[in-house]
């Protein structure tokens, strides 16, 4: 009667469990703050941004002016004396507007950077929560298979009773055992996917490889309260690969502009000043004799003449606008598709959830009246087990459409740019 009251109580708890859907916390807000602070590669992209920052005050800059010294080996004589030496000083400056607009590529082109580490940080949530989902899974997956182990010996023991009764034949163990011998060596594949796993989601979260993980009892069952259209705004406008693609689209179009201004002239001002020494005759009675001179202003210009340079440059800048555009449509038409199969996957992981919790409570309760008719007649001990390898099936089925719908959740949300 002990056994029997067992193999009562074993069911009963999977009976609860398998009609519970209880509510726990999803995954704590805090391996999301640790993913964002240490993985390396999201720390990579957002130094590609600060990079991107600091070249935008090197366009706003003036080139350097020039400093030349010339010293004259056979001095030039003048009427206050000869020139030994010149020093000139010059500073070439751009066409109006022309540092300011190199300054809004840049601009642009630094707003592109910081969307392409939103990017990356949406996509390492999304690794990170789909990670703690295969997680959880896993895990139930275990426990799931370690109490159907418990029942599968205590359906052994109950056979050998029978035997030893002389109500069934001694096969019913042997197939219990089978069955015992298939269940562990898939424990054994669980276990290992769950170390793979935990050192996939440490090493997102670039901490020690065995840490361990703190996983709920259960997963949230709440809808997705977002509509289809308002998903597909969200991404046409939110995207963070889309929102790349508009800047550079941008950017495109101050090159442009950069492009234009490079085909007008640029303006040098400098000043020279001579050295001069004392003249040959003093006799001259000059009273500037030996002074030194100062030229000033000294102006220069420089001519775009060869014109095709810069109207190529334009037609560069306005091609790859027109490239940037096509992209942005064409990431938007893959983002929309790749949507609608993400749809598709949660829409089909609800259907899962609840077809397999039904299918658990009819798998339990042909399982306890197999149970009890082979108490009786010692008959149907293989479809005994048939029926808790399905009720196995069930209840792992049941948890993966939670994992399912809860990754499918987080990517929507990461093809949202949330």
């Amino acid at each position: 009667m002990k056994l029997i009251t067992k193999i009562k109580y074993l069911l009963a708890l999977l009976a609860m469990y398998s009609l519970t859907d209880m509510y726990a916390q999803d995954i704590p807000d805090s391996y999301l703050i640790e993913a964002a602070g240490n993985n390396p590669g999201l720390k990579s992209r957002f130094n590609e941004y600060l990079a991107a920052l600091e070249k935008i005050p090197q366009a706003a800059t003036l080139s350097d002016p020039q400093l030349t010294f010339g010293y004259f080996i056979q001095p030039v004589e003048t009427r206050v004396g000869p020139q030994q030496a010149r020093i000139s000083i010059s500073q070439m400056f751009p066409w109006f507007g022309t540092l300011g607009a190199k300054e809004d590529v840049l601009v642009e082109v630094a707003k592109s950077k910081y969307e392409m580490f939103e990017e990356e940080k949406s996509r390492l949530f999304y690794d990170v929560r789909s990670t703690y989902y295969n997680l959880y899974f896993t895990g139930k997956a275990i426990d799931i298979t370690l109490e159907n182990l418990d029942i599968l010996n205590a359906f052994r023991r109950l056979a050998l009773v029978k035997v030893e009764s002389g109500l069934a034949s001694s096969v019913d163990v042997l197939r219990a055992e089978i069955e015992i011998a298939d269940l562990e060596n898939q424990l054994a594949l669980l276990n290992d996917n769950y170390q793979v796993l935990q050192t996939g989601f440490n090493n997102l979260l670039n901490v020690e490889e065995q840490r361990t993980i703190n996983l709920p009892d259960s997963l949230y069952g709440n809808d997705h309260i977002f509509t289809r259209e308002a998903v597909l705004d969200s991404i046409r406008y939110g995207n963070h690969r889309v929102l790349q693609t508009e800047f550079l689209e941008a950017s495109y179009e101050k090159q442009e502009k950069v492009a234009e201004k490079a085909g007008k002239p640029n303006i040098m001002i400098g000043l020279d000043y001579l050295v001069v020494g004392k003249g040959l005759n003093p006799m001259t009675g000059l009273s500037e004799s030996g002074k030194d001179a100062i030229v000033f202003p000294m102006i220069g210009i420089s001519i775009p003449l060869y014109r095709e340079k810069y109207r190529s440059m334009v037609r560069e800048a306005v091609l790859m606008q027109e490239s940037a555009r096509n992209e942005k449509l064409d990431n938007i038409n893959i983002l929309e598709t790749t949507f609608q199969k993400a749809l598709k996957e949660y829409n089909d992981a609800g259907r899962r959830i609840s077809l397999y919790r039904m299918q658990s409570e009819r798998a339990t309760r042909a399982l306890n009246i197999l149970r009890i008719d082979y108490e009786t007649s010692g008959k149907n001990f293989e479809e005994i087990l048939r029926m808790e390898g399905q009720l196995l099936k069930y209840r792992l089925e049941f948890e993966k459409g939670r994992a399912d719908k809860k990754a499918a959740t987080a990517f929507i949300d990461y093809l949202m740019g949330k």
